[in-house]
C-alpha cells in the first residue's frame, strides 16, 4: 500500500476537512487539544468542508481546517510544512481576527466564544523546549493567573517526535506518529485507534483517481522545491557568515597589533607601514580607544 503524505494541503483536507471527516477530526482533537483520559468533544461542525477535487493554488505552503465544537468554540487547524519570517505573528493575527469577527457591531461582548488555534509544523519552533506539544494562553507574568482562555494556541511540532510503532503509549502518540509517517507507510498497522486506521484507509493512493494522485504529486513536488531553495539560502548566508567571520577576526587581530606596538613606543609612521594603513589612519584608530 502507499499512502498520502498528510503533510501536504491535499491530504491534509481529505483526511480532516472533508464532509465524511467527521469522526476522524473529534478523534483526533480530543487526543491532541485535551487529556487523552477525558472525550470532551462529542460533536463538531467542519466549517467549508473541503471538495476534493479542487484545489488551492499551490503559491501557499499551508492548510487550514476549522470545526466549530459542540460548545461553540472555533478551532483552526494548521498544517505548516515551511517555515518563514513572521510565521508566529500570522498565526496569533489569524487566532485574533476569527475571535473578533464573531461580532457584528452593536453585540455585547459575552457573546463571543473561545477559539483554538492548532497549528502542526513540520520543523523545529522551540528549539529550548523538549515538548512536542506546546500551548500558549494569556497569563500575568509574575504569579501565572489565567487572563481567560478564549485565545488558545497549540501548536506540534513534528520533528521532535521519535518514536517508533511499537514504542507508542496512546491515541495522542497514535495522531502524532499518523501525521508524520502515514507518507512512508507500506500497511495499515493494527494497533492504531480504529478512527486512525479510517483515515489510513482515506489516505490510501489505491482510492483516488488519476487526477487526484497527479495533484497530490504537484504539491508535493512544489515543497520540496521550496524545501531546497530555502536550505540554498541558509547555506549562502551560512557561507557569507564564514567569510565575514575570517575577516572580522583579521582586522581584530591588527588591532591587537597596532595597540601593543604604540604601547611600546613605535612611531604611528612605522605602525601604519607594516598594517597596511596611513599614519592619520592610525591615529584615528588609537584615538577610540578608551585604554590608551
Amino acid at each position: 500500500m502507499n499512502f498520502l503524505d498528510v503533510k501536504t494541503d491535499y491530504a491534509f483536507k481529505k483526511i480532516f476537512g472533508s464532509d465524511t471527516s467527521k469522526e476522524i477530526l473529534i478523534s483526533f482533537l480530543n487526543a491532541i487539544v485535551y487529556d487523552t483520559k477525558t472525550i470532551k468533544i462529542k460533536d463538531l461542525t467542519i466549517v467549508d468542508p473541503y471538495n476534493i477535487p479542487m484545489i488551492k493554488g499551490v503559491k501557499d505552503t499551508f492548510v487550514d481546517v476549522k470545526a466549530v465544537l459542540d460548545d461553540d468554540t472555533k478551532v483552526i487547524i494548521e498544517m505548516q510544512v515551511l517555515n518563514h519570517a513572521g510565521f508566529e505573528k500570522r498565526v496569533l493575527y489569524n487566532a485574533a481576527k476569527n475571535y473578533s469577527i464573531q461580532l457584528n457591531k452593536g453585540e455585547n461582548y459575552h457573546l463571543l466564544n473561545p477559539v483554538i488555534a492548532l497549528t502542526i509544523v513540520d520543523f523545529t519552533m522551540f528549539k529550548k523546549s523538549p515538548h512536542i506539544i506546546s500551548n500558549f494562553q494569556l497569563l500575568e507574568k509574575e504569579e501565572f493567573v489565567k487572563y481567560n482562555d478564549d485565545i488558545e494556541l497549540i501548536f506540534v511540532e513534528l520533528p521532535k517526535f521519535h518514536k517508533n510503532l511499537e514504542e507508542l503509549e496512546n491515541i495522542k502518540e497514535q495522531w502524532i506518529y499518523f501525521l508524520k509517517n502515514a507518507g512512508s507507510l507500506e500497511y495499515i498497522p493494527s494497533n492504531l485507534n480504529d478512527e486512525i486506521q479510517k483515515a489510513l484507509q482515506n489516505a490510501n493512493e489505491a482510492n483516488l483517481t488519476k487526477d487526484e494522485l497527479e495533484a497530490q504529486h504537484k504539491r508535493k513536488e512544489f515543497i520540496s522545491i521550496q524545501r531546497l531553495a530555502l536550505m540554498k539560502a541558509d547555506t549562502d548566508g551560512f557561507s557569507r557568515g564564514i567569510e565575514q567571520g575570517i575577516e572580522q577576526g583579521k582586522i581584530e587581530e591588527r588591532n591587537k597589533l597596532i595597540v601593543k606596538a604604540y604601547r611600546n613606543g613605535t612611531p604611528t609612521t612605522i605602525i601604519g607601514s607594516f598594517v597596511d594603513m596611513s599614519e592619520a589612519e592610525v591615529i584615528d584608530f588609537l584615538r577610540t580607544r578608551d585604554d590608551l
